[in-house]
């Protein structure tokens, strides 16, 4: 049986002191309805209450409870109104007695309800925007010097997202640094290389002098090898190339597109912190006032600031349950994705260098028995004087320099009495 009706004006009720007042609804309305739940095999039902005797006319739904009976059945959520239980009207009882009216009650119980239809954007005030960026500023700070500072925060206790970002950002700093060394290396044996080529051409220029038949195989052999090594190290840059690109790819698109899905959940995140700092806030009030038997205007009217915060934080959760979930699994997806290709890749790097390395060993190994070989040297190397006597022709050149050479001292000498 479903019955619902609205109601849009506000109704008087009596508070704990005896004086009647008028619920201020703060501009919401309400729509009544009656869910039928199943209990659970721990005789419950999901929800917890709050309100009621002696401080407030209103008994209301502050939290329910996920994959609870009356999370499933999704009608009823925090901030609504309970004005029964079975039937038996509940409004002014103590939340204990209430509590204990379901407990009793058999394996479906009938709750009516007061649905609360607030606009989320009502809740978020003023207060709620500095608690985001408190939070927010929080966040890059220590627990000690936040502490020290006096700021109060909410917290997520034993946060698993929190050690995965941790992974993730060393990962990326690990990436980082593995992608400066292997290009580093890359650009040393692309160096590497063109010695070679410089050491194939120098050597075949030789042969290309050389007279002797020998001799000029035996450089050109060399030569060539060089060559054919500054080909074998070309084709293992570009090789390794692709790998260092992938893993570059990583580093600026996997880890960049999963920080701006963080970024959502971040903010999200802040908010719902922001939201529960807040009803803590209400409730230490409540318990302020109590302790102090002063009546809090809140409270004696229905608490629906406090239903309105709720419903809020109700909605703020919802949101970062959904956001935190696409983050888990982002992150876990490029937890995979790192484990895997890192090994792999750096499999290919190591498995393409030792083939480089193997050719080029049996590259060389072709030059074995060329060396050493005769060369002419009587064409090409200098004719020097070994009697000590020097010729004619070599005593008239060094006269004409000598003569030379005083005339230009002379000059110097002139030159310097005139000055």
């Amino acid at each position: 049986m479903l019955v619902m009706f609205k109601r849009n004006k506000s109704i008087t009720v009596q508070t704990c002191t005896g004086k009647e007042m008028e619920e201020d609804r703060m501009g919401m309305s309400v729509t009544g309805d009656v869910a039928e739940i199943t209990k659970d095999e721990k005789g419950l039902i999901g929800i917890s209450i709050g309100g009621g005797a002696p401080l407030c006319p209103c008994l209301y739904v502050v939290q329910v409870f996920d994959n609870s009976p009356a999370a499933k059945d999704g009608r009823i959520k925090a901030g609504d109104e309970i004005f029964s239980v079975n039937g038996i009207p509940v409004k002014g009882e103590r939340k204990l007695a209430v509590a204990a009216m379901i407990q009793k009650a058999e394996s479906i119980v009938r709750i009516g309800f007061n649905v609360l239809h607030a606009d989320p954007q009502q809740g978020h005030t003023l207060d709620i925007a500095l608690k985001k960026v408190k939070h927010r500023v929080v966040e890059s700070m220590n627990s000690d010097t936040a502490d020290a500072l006096g700021l109060s925060r909410a917290i997520l206790c034993n946060d698993l997202l929190l050690k995965k970002l941790n992974r993730l950002e060393n990962s990326g700093n690990l990436y980082k640094k593995l992608i400066r060394h292997l290009t580093a290396l890359l650009n040393s044996y692309y160096r590497v290389a063109r010695s070679q080529k410089e050491f194939g051409d120098l050597f075949c220029e030789v042969a290309a002098r050389e007279s002797s038949s020998a001799a000029n195989k035996a450089f050109l052999t060399f030569g060539e090898a060089h060559r054919t090594i500054d080909k074998q190290m070309l084709k293992l840059v570009r090789n390794l190339h692709p790998i260092i690109r992938d893993l570059n790819t990583f580093v600026e698109k996997a880890i960049p597109d999963t920080k701006l899905t963080l970024k959502k959940y971040l903010d999200v995140k802040f908010e719902y912190l922001s939201f529960c700092l807040k009803l803590k806030e209400m409730d230490d009030e409540e318990m302020q006032s109590a302790s102090m038997d002063e009546p809090l205007y809140r409270l004696e009217t229905g608490n629906y600031e406090y239903r309105l915060m709720l419903r809020c934080r109700h909605e703020s959760r919802e949101r970062f349950v959904r956001l935190r979930n696409d983050v888990m699994v982002k992150l876990e997806l490029l937890d995979q994705k790192h484990v895997q290709d890192i090994a792999m890749q750096l499999s290919n790097f190591v498995k393409a260098m030792m083939d480089s390395h193997i050719a080029c060993k049996e590259i060389l190994e072709t030059t074995n028995g060329l060396f050493p070989v005769e060369v002419d040297l009587a064409q090409i190397a200098h004719k020097y004087n070994t009697s000590g006597r020097l010729s004619e022709d070599e005593d008239i050149g060094e006269i004409i320099d000598e003569a030379r050479n005083d005339n230009s001292n002379g000059n110097i000498q002139n030159e310097e009495k005139e000055e």
